[in-house]
């Protein structure tokens, strides 16, 4: 089997150690499941949360597994683990990866869940927590380089539908301890609930993706634990027979080498993107070239006046999902373009205040939309690693005022610092923690690989 690539696969999840993950990695995921924590407890507030948590609750099963932002609630593993997933993608705050993913949320609300749901004598350390979520994010990356189409913004599936699915899978698969045969089951099944249409963007349904890959991951390293069995080929490319293969339109799966000397995890090589306000990353491209335009205009005018504006240029990728002239919803809004460009135009800024309803549906700001053209330049490409926006004003008087940003902050690129990360936490957790709380998750994050018990988490 392991001559396959799933073999392959299922050997590295099953043979990965702790000391295989480099200081560069263990902190690099350290910082990705504090986000990712803070993300999914501001967005236990949101609607979309409390229906999901309400119809989990139908449900009476054992339950042993934490919810985000609330205490004393406890739902089954597989439950808890789809809640906390809607959670965190509730608002597209998560994190982003190239090729385009949102990693931990497919991943970390599995782990929690497990962690708890395993006796008292067999509790992972956070040490063993850790390892397995890298395995997860490392499982993700790979597969999303199997495919040409993954590398740019996609149009069909949600890619944490599909890869985050099997990420999920993989880390669960470790964390459980499986054997090699084992995992590659849980691959398996997991490929036969992984996918998601591009359709229910800027809907309340895209935080289910997310939920159901940390879900119906776990649930698949659960059943592969008790003995089902799926195809030991499912990654591989089997002419005339689709299995992972169906989700791209062009697919040339690799082995993946045994951890140890010769292997370098992607978390080494790419940092991650980490958001600094609520929305699909591609909004912080045009959100950083419109703060730069308003402070040449407040220069140039003495304050921003948009009376003096006679039209707003945005120079975007061509994606259709996010190209949206005139949103109506929250979640429409965090994936247009041009809401996000006038937004920070308006106002200097764009936070969680920004999607609310009465910023959404503002006159001033209907006013501002009114005014945008779109321009689609040949050589922005719908790429995260490639991509820029820009944002040109064009006034009365003739003359023409331009922002461009190639890089935001938070890119990969330009990681967030230190400092920015913990306010970004302590402003998210805020929403529902008191500050010792709050203070006590950074420390226990921070020390992780010294965590005897990672349920504690």
């Amino acid at each position: 089997p392991e001559e396959t690539v799933t073999g392959s696969f299922a050997s590295f999840i099953h043979a990965a150690r702790p000391e295989h993950l480099s200081q560069t990695v263990r902190q690099r995921s350290k910082r990705m499941i504090l986000d990712s924590i803070g993300v999914g407890l501001v967005g236990s507030t949101t609607r979309v949360f409390d229906i999901a948590l309400r119809y989990c609750r139908l449900y009476s099963s054992v339950a042993v597994s934490s919810v985000y932002g609330k205490p004393g609630v406890k739902l089954s593993p597989t439950l808890a683990a789809f809640t906390n997933g809607v959670a965190t993608h509730s608002m597209d705050f998560d994190d982003t990866w190239h090729p385009a993913t949102h990693p931990s949320g497919a991943v970390l609300p599995a782990l929690l869940a497990a962690s708890q749901m395993l006796p008292p004598n067999t509790k992972p350390s956070g040490l063993d927590f850790l390892l397995a979520f890298n395995v997860g994010l490392e499982v993700q990356g790979r597969l999303m380089h199997f495919s040409t189409e993954a590398h740019d913004i996609p149009k069909r599936f949600h890619p944490p539908s599909v890869v985050g699915t099997l990420g999920s899978a993989a880390a669960a698969a470790k964390l459980l301890s499986l054997g090699s045969a084992q995992c590659c089951h849980a691959l398996g099944i997991a490929a036969s609930l992984a996918g998601a249409p591009m359709a229910n963007a800027a809907t309340q349904a895209k935080p289910l993706h997310v939920g159901n890959a940390t879900r119906l991951g776990l649930e698949a390293a659960l059943l592969a634990a008790r003995g089902m069995e799926a195809n030991p080929l499912v990654l591989d490319d089997i002419p005339g027979c689709s299995g992972f293969s169906a989700f791209y339109g062009v697919y040339q799966p690799k082995p993946l080498s045994s951890p140890g000397e010769h292997h370098e995890f992607l978390l080494e090589k790419q940092d991650i993107a980490f958001k600094r306000f609520p929305a699909h990353l591609g909004m912080h491209w045009v959100v950083d070239a419109a703060l730069s335009v308003r402070n040449l205009f407040i220069n140039y005018a003495g304050s921003f006046c948009p009376s003096l504006i006679r039209t707003i240029v945005l120079k975007i990728p061509v994606s259709k999902y996010i190209n949206r002239p005139f949103p109506s919803s929250e979640h429409q809004a965090r994936h247009s373009f041009q809401f996000n460009a006038c937004a920070a135009l308006l106002d200097g800024e764009v936070g969680l205040g920004s999607f609310s309803e009465s910023s959404i549906q503002r006159q001033e700001l209907r006013e501002l939309l009114d005014k945008v053209v779109v321009e689609h330049p040949e050589d922005n490409v719908a790429n995260f690693d490639k991509m820029y926006g820009e944002v040109a004003l064009l006034l009365h008087s003739g003359d023409v005022l331009t922002g461009k940003c190639d890089t935001f902050y938070g890119h990969w690129r330009k990681p967030l610092s230190k400092e920015s990360l913990l306010k970004k936490f302590r402003s998210n957790a805020s929403h529902v923690l008191p500050e010792e709380k709050i203070e006590a998750i950074i420390t226990l994050v921070d020390n992780l690989e010294n965590l005897s018990d990672s349920s504690q988490l």
